[in-house]
Protein backbone atom coordinates (compact mmCIF):
# COMPACT_ATOMS: atom_id res chain seq x y z
CA UNK A 1 0.00 0.00 0.00
CA UNK A 2 1.27 3.46 -0.93
CA UNK A 3 1.22 6.54 1.28
CA UNK A 4 -0.43 8.37 -1.62
CA UNK A 5 -3.52 6.19 -1.13
CA UNK A 6 -3.84 7.19 2.52
CA UNK A 7 -3.18 10.84 1.70
CA UNK A 8 -5.88 10.75 -0.99
CA UNK A 9 -8.39 9.35 1.52
CA UNK A 10 -7.39 11.94 4.10
CA UNK A 11 -7.66 14.89 1.71
CA UNK A 12 -10.87 13.67 0.12
CA UNK A 13 -12.51 13.18 3.52
CA UNK A 14 -11.30 16.59 4.68
CA UNK A 15 -12.61 18.49 1.68
CA UNK A 16 -15.90 16.58 1.73
CA UNK A 17 -16.54 17.65 5.33
CA UNK A 18 -15.43 21.19 4.54
CA UNK A 19 -18.01 21.32 1.76
CA UNK A 20 -20.76 20.12 4.10
CA UNK A 21 -19.87 22.39 7.02
CA UNK A 22 -18.58 25.55 5.31
CA UNK A 23 -21.53 25.90 2.96
CA UNK A 24 -23.94 25.81 5.89
CA UNK A 25 -21.90 28.39 7.79
CA UNK A 26 -21.75 30.67 4.76
CA UNK A 27 -25.46 30.61 3.98
CA UNK A 28 -26.89 30.17 7.47
CA UNK A 29 -24.58 32.40 9.53
CA UNK A 30 -22.96 34.83 7.09
CA UNK A 31 -25.77 35.36 4.57
CA UNK A 32 -28.55 34.63 7.11
CA UNK A 33 -30.46 32.69 4.49
CA UNK A 34 -33.52 30.61 5.28
CA UNK A 35 -33.13 26.96 6.23
CA UNK A 36 -34.54 25.93 2.85
CA UNK A 37 -31.98 27.97 0.93
CA UNK A 38 -29.13 26.79 3.16
CA UNK A 39 -30.02 23.10 2.66
CA UNK A 40 -30.45 23.58 -1.09
CA UNK A 41 -27.07 25.24 -1.49
CA UNK A 42 -25.50 22.65 0.80
CA UNK A 43 -26.80 19.88 -1.46
CA UNK A 44 -25.39 21.54 -4.57
CA UNK A 45 -22.06 22.24 -2.89
CA UNK A 46 -21.61 18.69 -1.63
CA UNK A 47 -22.61 17.25 -5.01
CA UNK A 48 -20.15 19.42 -6.94
CA UNK A 49 -17.26 18.91 -4.54
CA UNK A 50 -17.82 15.16 -4.20
CA UNK A 51 -17.93 14.76 -7.97
CA UNK A 52 -14.59 16.54 -8.32
CA UNK A 53 -12.98 14.66 -5.44
CA UNK A 54 -13.99 11.26 -6.82
CA UNK A 55 -12.76 12.17 -10.29
CA UNK A 56 -9.36 13.23 -8.95
CA UNK A 57 -8.73 10.64 -6.23
CA UNK A 58 -10.47 7.50 -7.55
CA UNK A 59 -7.45 6.44 -9.65
CA UNK A 60 -5.25 6.75 -6.53
CA UNK A 61 -7.23 5.32 -3.60
CA UNK A 62 -10.63 4.40 -4.99
CA UNK A 63 -12.09 7.58 -3.45
CA UNK A 64 -13.97 5.96 -0.58
CA UNK A 65 -13.99 8.93 1.86
CA UNK A 66 -16.52 6.92 3.86
CA UNK A 67 -15.92 4.10 6.37
CA UNK A 68 -19.07 2.18 5.40
CA UNK A 69 -18.04 2.28 1.75
CA UNK A 70 -14.68 0.89 2.81
CA UNK A 71 -16.51 -1.73 4.88
CA UNK A 72 -18.62 -2.83 1.91
CA UNK A 73 -15.60 -3.03 -0.39
CA UNK A 74 -13.76 -5.05 2.26
CA UNK A 75 -16.73 -7.43 2.57
CA UNK A 76 -16.52 -7.81 -1.21
CA UNK A 77 -12.85 -8.79 -0.72
CA UNK A 78 -11.52 -6.04 -2.95
CA UNK A 79 -9.15 -4.66 -0.28
CA UNK A 80 -7.31 -6.18 2.68
CA UNK A 81 -8.37 -5.77 6.31
CA UNK A 82 -5.24 -3.77 7.18
CA UNK A 83 -5.78 -1.41 4.26
CA UNK A 84 -9.44 -0.98 5.20
CA UNK A 85 -8.56 -0.13 8.80
CA UNK A 86 -5.94 2.41 7.72
CA UNK A 87 -8.41 3.95 5.27
CA UNK A 88 -11.00 4.34 8.04
CA UNK A 89 -8.43 5.89 10.38
CA UNK A 90 -7.36 8.57 7.90
CA UNK A 91 -10.98 9.20 6.87
CA UNK A 92 -11.91 10.11 10.43
CA UNK A 93 -8.77 12.23 10.79
CA UNK A 94 -9.60 14.00 7.55
CA UNK A 95 -13.15 14.70 8.68
CA UNK A 96 -12.03 16.31 11.94
CA UNK A 97 -9.47 18.38 10.03
CA UNK A 98 -12.22 19.51 7.67
CA UNK A 99 -14.33 20.86 10.54
CA UNK A 100 -11.36 22.70 12.05
CA UNK A 101 -10.43 24.28 8.71
CA UNK A 102 -14.04 25.31 8.12
CA UNK A 103 -14.12 27.00 11.51
CA UNK A 104 -10.79 28.69 10.76
CA UNK A 105 -12.16 30.14 7.53
CA UNK A 106 -15.17 31.55 9.35
CA UNK A 107 -13.53 32.16 12.71
CA UNK A 108 -14.88 35.71 13.01
CA UNK A 109 -18.42 34.32 12.75
CA UNK A 110 -17.93 31.07 14.68
CA UNK A 111 -15.38 32.12 17.30
CA UNK A 112 -14.14 28.59 18.05
CA UNK A 113 -12.13 25.89 16.34
CA UNK A 114 -14.15 23.08 17.93
CA UNK A 115 -17.56 23.14 19.63
CA UNK A 116 -19.72 20.19 20.67
CA UNK A 117 -23.01 20.32 18.81
CA UNK A 118 -26.35 20.32 20.60
CA UNK A 119 -28.39 19.96 17.40
CA UNK A 120 -30.95 17.17 17.81
CA UNK A 121 -31.46 14.80 14.90
CA UNK A 122 -33.59 11.89 16.08
CA UNK A 123 -36.70 9.81 15.54
CA UNK A 124 -37.59 9.37 11.88
CA UNK A 125 -34.11 10.58 10.88
CA UNK A 126 -32.62 7.32 12.12
CA UNK A 127 -34.56 5.40 9.47
CA UNK A 128 -33.54 8.03 6.94
CA UNK A 129 -29.89 7.18 7.56
CA UNK A 130 -30.49 3.51 6.84
CA UNK A 131 -32.23 4.39 3.58
CA UNK A 132 -29.69 6.98 2.49
CA UNK A 133 -26.69 4.78 3.28
CA UNK A 134 -28.32 1.75 1.66
CA UNK A 135 -28.81 3.43 -1.71
CA UNK A 136 -25.39 5.09 -1.62
CA UNK A 137 -23.47 1.87 -0.91
CA UNK A 138 -25.56 -0.21 -3.32
CA UNK A 139 -24.99 2.26 -6.14
CA UNK A 140 -21.24 2.39 -5.46
CA UNK A 141 -20.95 -1.41 -5.44
CA UNK A 142 -22.84 -1.64 -8.73
CA UNK A 143 -20.75 1.10 -10.32
CA UNK A 144 -17.59 -0.78 -9.36
CA UNK A 145 -18.95 -4.12 -10.56
CA UNK A 146 -20.03 -2.64 -13.88
CA UNK A 147 -16.73 -0.77 -14.31
CA UNK A 148 -18.59 2.49 -14.87
CA UNK A 149 -16.61 5.47 -16.10
CA UNK A 150 -19.22 7.88 -14.75
CA UNK A 151 -18.99 7.09 -11.04
CA UNK A 152 -17.99 10.60 -10.01
CA UNK A 153 -21.01 12.21 -11.65
CA UNK A 154 -23.47 9.53 -10.56
CA UNK A 155 -22.37 9.49 -6.91
CA UNK A 156 -22.20 13.28 -6.76
CA UNK A 157 -25.72 13.63 -8.16
CA UNK A 158 -27.04 10.87 -5.90
CA UNK A 159 -25.65 12.42 -2.72
CA UNK A 160 -26.73 15.95 -3.66
CA UNK A 161 -30.21 14.72 -4.49
CA UNK A 162 -30.52 12.67 -1.33
CA UNK A 163 -29.48 15.65 0.82
CA UNK A 164 -32.74 17.20 -0.35
CA UNK A 165 -34.77 13.97 -0.36
CA UNK A 166 -34.06 12.51 3.10
CA UNK A 167 -35.27 13.79 6.47
CA UNK A 168 -31.75 13.57 7.91
CA UNK A 169 -30.26 15.44 4.93
CA UNK A 170 -28.16 12.39 4.00
CA UNK A 171 -25.21 12.04 6.35
CA UNK A 172 -24.69 8.39 5.25
CA UNK A 173 -21.06 8.52 6.34
CA UNK A 174 -19.65 7.75 9.83
CA UNK A 175 -16.63 10.02 9.51
CA UNK A 176 -18.78 12.94 8.36
CA UNK A 177 -21.21 12.23 11.20
CA UNK A 178 -18.44 12.11 13.81
CA UNK A 179 -16.83 15.28 12.45
CA UNK A 180 -20.13 17.16 12.58
CA UNK A 181 -20.34 16.52 16.33
CA UNK A 182 -17.55 19.10 16.57
CA UNK A 183 -19.44 22.03 15.06
CA UNK A 184 -22.10 24.04 16.86
CA UNK A 185 -23.40 25.36 13.53
CA UNK A 186 -26.57 24.24 11.74
CA UNK A 187 -24.65 21.35 10.15
CA UNK A 188 -23.89 19.80 13.54
CA UNK A 189 -25.31 16.79 15.34
CA UNK A 190 -25.29 16.02 19.07
CA UNK A 191 -23.11 13.05 20.14
CA UNK A 192 -26.03 10.80 21.16
CA UNK A 193 -27.74 11.10 17.79
CA UNK A 194 -24.41 10.77 15.99
CA UNK A 195 -23.80 7.39 17.64
CA UNK A 196 -27.20 6.13 16.52
CA UNK A 197 -26.69 7.61 13.03
CA UNK A 198 -23.43 5.68 12.69
CA UNK A 199 -25.12 2.45 13.82
CA UNK A 200 -27.92 3.01 11.28
CA UNK A 201 -25.36 3.71 8.57
CA UNK A 202 -23.61 0.42 9.25
CA UNK A 203 -26.97 -1.37 9.03
CA UNK A 204 -27.72 0.36 5.73
CA UNK A 205 -24.31 -0.55 4.31
CA UNK A 206 -24.57 -4.22 5.33
CA UNK A 207 -28.09 -4.47 3.87
CA UNK A 208 -26.82 -2.93 0.63
CA UNK A 209 -23.97 -5.44 0.46
CA UNK A 210 -26.34 -8.37 1.05
CA UNK A 211 -28.73 -7.19 -1.68
CA UNK A 212 -25.82 -6.58 -4.04
CA UNK A 213 -24.26 -9.99 -3.36
CA UNK A 214 -27.45 -12.01 -3.74
CA UNK A 215 -29.17 -10.19 -6.59
CA UNK A 216 -26.63 -8.22 -8.62
CA UNK A 217 -23.05 -9.46 -8.19
CA UNK A 218 -23.26 -12.59 -10.34
CA UNK A 219 -25.08 -10.81 -13.14
CA UNK A 220 -22.53 -7.98 -13.20
CA UNK A 221 -19.64 -10.47 -13.27
CA UNK A 222 -21.16 -12.58 -16.05
CA UNK A 223 -21.80 -9.55 -18.21
CA UNK A 224 -18.14 -8.54 -18.08
CA UNK A 225 -16.61 -11.92 -18.92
Amino acid sequence: MKMSELLAEFLGSMFLVMAAVSSMILFDVVFEASVAVAVFTNAITVAFVLCALIEVFAPISGAHFNPVVTLAIRLDKKITTIKALLYVLVQFAGGVSGVILSHLMFFDEIGALVSISETTRGGHMYLSEIIGTFILVLVILLLIANKSGKASVIVGLLVGGQVMATSSTMFANPQVTAARILTATASGIRPFDAAIFIFMQIIGAVLAFVIYKFFFARQACSEHR
